[in-house]
């Protein structure tokens, strides 16, 4: 694979303690049954909807209907990923230390799980879930150490992505 990093501010580029790419998103290949459940979970959503009068569910399920059809035949974009000594770049967007409450890493790859989650301080911002691909995360943990608290009760991935890699969502 190619290493594709776009152009960021300067002066963070030369001073990452280790950077990498990731994927937008993670990419589920879906098969024509999953399609054809999906169809049929989703009218039957709309019906009930319909019945009980919750016209918000009927917007909410045409348009997680319409992204998963836009997304469906798009390949996600690489994203370039840094750990530097003052916070961490996502893509063009640094996020400082100080926005951040803790990590959590958790590496199980029979189980094909290897991220590292970034909680805020904030409680609407959502949690930060980074792929750590092939990258050592001893290291990982060795650098993150120095600025962040480690959450060391997360023992499992969250349950909403158990249940979106279960869906192939």
């Amino acid at each position: 694979m190619v290493e594709i990093k776009p152009p960021i501010n300067k002066e963070y580029e030369s001073d990452a303690l280790i950077d990498w790419n990731i994927l937008e998103y993670d990419n589920y290949e879906r098969s024509k049954i999953w399609y054809i459940i999906a169809i049929i979970v989703a009218l039957t959503a709309l019906i009930i909807a319909f019945w009980v009068q919750n016209y918000l569910f009927v917007i909410i399920i045409v348009l997680s209907s319409l992204i998963i059809i836009i997304n469906q035949g798009r390949e996600p974009d690489q994203i370039y990923f840094a750990i530097h000594d003052e916070g961490i770049i996502l893509g063009k967007k640094f996020i400082d230390y100080s926005e951040l409450k803790n990590f959590s890493i958790i590496y199980k790859p029979r189980q094909d799980i290897k991220k590292i989650y970034f909680e805020f301080e904030g409680v609407f911002r959502p949690r930060l879930s980074i792929f750590l691909d092939n990258i050592n995360p001893l290291k990982i943990r060795d650098i993150l150490l120095n600025y962040l608290q480690e959450d060391l009760e997360r023992e499992n991935e969250p349950l909403s992505e158990s249940l979106a890699k279960l869906f192939r969502l």
